[in-house]
């Protein structure tokens, strides 16, 4: 077996002077962390004598199974490149292994620059149809996401699960700032930790989306600073989209609960999703949402 040098992590998180994220660092810590993961015995690769000093795949073994040359390999590695073809990003896809949100995030990172790669975005906005669609949803808690997982609306059944983001002030009504700075979110999830994971790296999808987003830059700063696990998050480099699975929750008047949640991606607005939480039909998790509606309601009601 070839002997491995442990490598020190390079700093998570850089911000440019403008406000938005260095994209050359995202797109170096991407690839090194993801041909980190892999073993030359995995892929077969014959072992050379050499002492290795990273963990994984060499730079140039990486290009070798894309097909391209080592100091190309380099320049991408090093975000210094440009705007690289399809080809070549389904080529370094395959062989770093990587799954399709990971190739995507890849694409976001080292393709050609989209529209949304704008100093400035919009403000989201929610079209009033999505808000009575949320206000009949009385079983199912319901929230809708935006960039950098803003809480654009909740309905009141998603505000007594996890918190009252429409009290918050507006800058706070933030999923991942909800579930990573939030004494009581530690309390109200079981797998803590796997949710702040699993939400920091909906974070680094938009990294790759939206570089240049100084709103995304500003919260990334403020979970570093506020949360201690947050640097160890952030430095796995991991990709996720929030579309569905299962969360166990330790709630007040529902006690422990497994929920499972569906995320729908909403026609015609750019960047927003609705996020379901329920319980599987005739299980626990249906009975307790229930129980947690009728003690909102009456507590609506009294009010």
């Amino acid at each position: 077996m070839p002997a491995v040098v442990p490598a020190g992590r390079s700093p998570p998180v850089r911000v440019r002077q403008n406000g938005g994220m260095d994209r050359a660092a995202e797109i170096s810590a991407f690839l090194r962390s993801r041909r980190a993961r892999l073993s030359p015995t995995d892929l077969k690769a014959p072992f050379d004598g050499r002492v290795r000093r990273v963990p994984g795949l060499r730079r140039e073994e990486v290009a070798r199974l894309a097909g391209i040359s080592s100091d190309y390999y380099m320049r991408i590695e090093q975000g210094r490149s440009g705007a690289v073809s399809l080809e070549i990003i389904d080529s370094l896809a395959l062989a770093l292994r990587l799954d399709n949100v990971e190739r995507n995030h890849l694409l976001n990172l080292c393709g050609t620059p989209t529209p949304h790669h704008a100093p400035e975005l919009d403000p989201q906005r929610v079209r009033q149809g999505l808000y009575d669609l949320l206000a009949v949803m009385d079983s199912v808690p319901a929230i809708i996401l935006g960039r950098r997982t803003d809480v654009l609306a909740s309905n009141r059944l998603a505000r007594a699960l996890m918190t009252d983001f429409e009290a918050l002030p507006a800058t706070h009504r933030n999923y991942a700032r909800f579930i990573l700075l939030d004494p009581r979110a530690r309390e109200l999830y079981e797998d803590w930790e796997q949710v702040s994971a699993q939400t920091t790296a909906m974070l680094h999808l938009d990294v790759g989306r939206f570089p240049d987003d100084r709103q995304l830059a500003e919260l990334i700063s403020d979970l570093r600073e506020g949360c201690p696990e947050f640097t160890s998050f952030w430095a796995d480099q991991n990709v996720h989209e929030k579309d569905q699975g299962e969360i166990r929750f330790n709630h007040a008047v529902m006690g422990p609960t497994v929920l499972h949640y569906q995320t729908l991606q909403v026609p015609g607005e750019a960047d927003q999703s609705v996020c379901t939480y329920y319980g599987a039909p005739g299980s626990s998790g249906e009975a307790a949402l229930a129980a947690l509606a009728a003690a909102t309601s009456s507590t609506a009601t009294r009010a």
